[in-house]
């Protein structure tokens, strides 16, 4: 497995057949190993799966987690090795980004509700990264869980309206036994609120299995399910359109439920699809 830190060593590499890469912040768990997993039978057997580890800081707000961001940078090598990866691209802060830097990308839509509405400037510095992972190492698909439902959206997006010539993959959200999304913020949690954190899912399915299918209904369904547990404050709960991100009124074959809780000072976040 190569290991490269800079801009320069990534610029200067050879390309194999294909190249799949798989974008992170680290702190690498089951459901990484599932996206490099996806991308490795993309890839197939001559072609080649890159992962960036980058802890970015333009998409944390003012007074969030940067700093106490997960980065067990040994842990992720041996990840990666343990996975199969051939390139692993791990920068720093000042190798991707100027100290006067003044260019952003930013999608004007889809990221101005759910998560952008939560997190002012999130998604531009989720774009401007991932554009620039895009131009340097030059991917011919990339790999996203669609536990961040809303990041996919914008990605999608962002590859059609910029012209980049990827396929972007999206793999569906990979869970522990409890039925929690992994999650790198997971680890926050103390023992109560791991525990009561369950309720997201058992909310999400009760949602999906209700025979109701007005949003109204949905929503009012799954924050009462939600408020059961004491640790539990609600962000949002919302039915919108996949592809647009927009509120439906009824349940249909496009519409995704998405919510966002926080327990304790640790906010996560959960979907489900239904119709």
């Amino acid at each position: 497995m190569k290991i490269l830190s800079t801009v320069a060593a990534v610029q200067s590499l050879a390309r194999s057949n294909r190249r799949v890469l798989v974008p992170t912040m680290g702190a690498l768990h089951k459901a990484h190993g599932e996206l490099i997993r996806v991308a490795r039978k993309d890839a197939g057997g001559n072609g080649e799966v890159a992962v960036s580890i980058f802890v970015n800081p333009l998409q944390f707000e003012p007074g969030g987690d940067y700093q106490r961001y997960p980065r067990p940078e040994k842990a992720d090598e041996e990840f990666c090795r343990n996975t199969g990866v051939d390139l692993l691209f791990r920068p720093s802060v000042a190798e991707m980004y100027g100290h006067d830097r003044s260019v952003f990308v930013e999608e004007m839509s889809l990221s101005k509700t759910l998560e952008g509405e939560s997190r002012p400037g999130h998604f531009r510095g989720v774009c401007t990264v991932v554009a620039k992972l895009f131009n340097l190492l030059a991917p011919d698909a990339a790999v996203f869980g669609e536990k961040d439902f809303q990041q996919l959206a914008i990605v999608r997006r962002m590859v059609r309206d910029l012209n980049f010539k990827i396929d972007i993959i999206g793999v569906p959200t990979v869970r522990e036994d409890d039925g929690l999304a992994y999650s790198s913020r997971n680890e926050y949690l103390n023992l109560e609120e791991r525990k009561q954190a369950t309720v997201l899912r058992k909310a999400l399915l009760a949602a999906a299995n209700a025979t109701e299918k007005s949003a109204n209904d949905i929503v009012a369904l799954v924050r009462k399910l939600i408020n059961q547990a004491p640790l539990a404050q609600i962000d949002y709960v919302e039915l919108v359109d996949a592809e647009t991100l927009r509120p439906v009124e009824m349940a249909g074959p496009n519409s995704v439920l998405v919510v966002a809780v926080f327990f304790g000072k640790t906010r996560l976040i959960d979907n489900i699809r239904l119709g």
